[in-house]
């Protein structure tokens, strides 16, 4: 097997270091969009995946700026990190064989987005706080597992969930920079998942309401369920952790 050096080791979808992750990665990158079109337009203007706005919302209803609440904002904050911390602890017990790690976070995101609609079909976040607070805490929680699993499965450019990196990456590492421009169809594709993600995301809720949107991102985590599950029987030399 021919050994490439690590700036041309990257394909769009499939690399030698890193297997056929980038694809279930951008998958849910388009998850991370539908979500917080759902947190952002109808649980409060609140994220439940970029805890870089929330931390900001949080400062602005501090402040006392109207239409953000802190409450929802700290309940964002706290669920993601906990759902980080699960994700952290399944990594440390299994994350040595990459395609079997994916595999188990993304079994417990379809269990807990599974309450979420659930939740949304049994109680609509029109209803009161309840329901709003369930979801928050259930999607939140949800995000923050699948952080910590694109954390730990290390695909450059692929965090799912927050693009300033791979923004300032495409400006920072291009040509005109002086840089050597690595991985840009990945960077601008993770970008176009998200935007895509969003676009649809809001669409839904304008037209259908927020329980399509969480049936689309349980489709497409059932998806990428069955894509992780042939994956965590592989031997191939992608499923080995690399230390970071």
């Amino acid at each position: 097997m021919s050994m490439v050096p690590h700036s041309a080791d990257v394909a769009f979808w499939r690399d030698e270091r890193h297997g056929p992750l980038p694809a279930p990665l951008l998958v849910l990158t388009v998850v991370t969009g539908l979500v917080d079109a759902v947190s952002f337009l109808k649980l409060g203007h609140v994220f439940v995946a970029n805890m870089t706005g929330n931390v900001a919302f949080l400062g602005f209803a501090v402040a006392g700026a109207k239409d953000f609440s802190a409450p929802a904002s700290l309940v964002a904050i706290f669920a993601f990190l906990a759902g980080a911390l699960a994700g952290g602890r399944l990594g440390a017990s299994t994350g040595d064989h990459r395609g079997r790690f994916l595999a188990l976070a993304t079994y417990i995101q379809i269990a807990v987005f599974g309450a979420a609609l659930a939740t949304s079909i049994a109680a609509p976040v029109d209803n009161g706080n309840f329901p709003q607070y369930a979801l928050i805490v259930l999607l939140a929680s949800a995000m923050g597992l699948q952080n910590a699993a694109a954390r730990r499965l290390g695909v450059p450019d692929l965090t799912t969930t927050v693009l300033t990196l791979t923004l300032t990456g495409i400006a920072a590492d291009s040509t005109f920079a002086g840089g050597a421009n690595p991985n840009p169809g990945r960077r601008l594709a993770a970008t176009a998942a998200m935007f895509l993600g969003a676009a649809v995301g809001a669409f839904l809720i304008f037209y259908a309401g927020t329980t399509a949107v969480l049936a689309l991102s349980l489709v497409l985590l059932v998806s990428n369920g069955i894509v992780a599950h042939k994956l965590s029987s592989s031997s191939d030399a992608w499923t080995v952790r690399t230390q970071r």
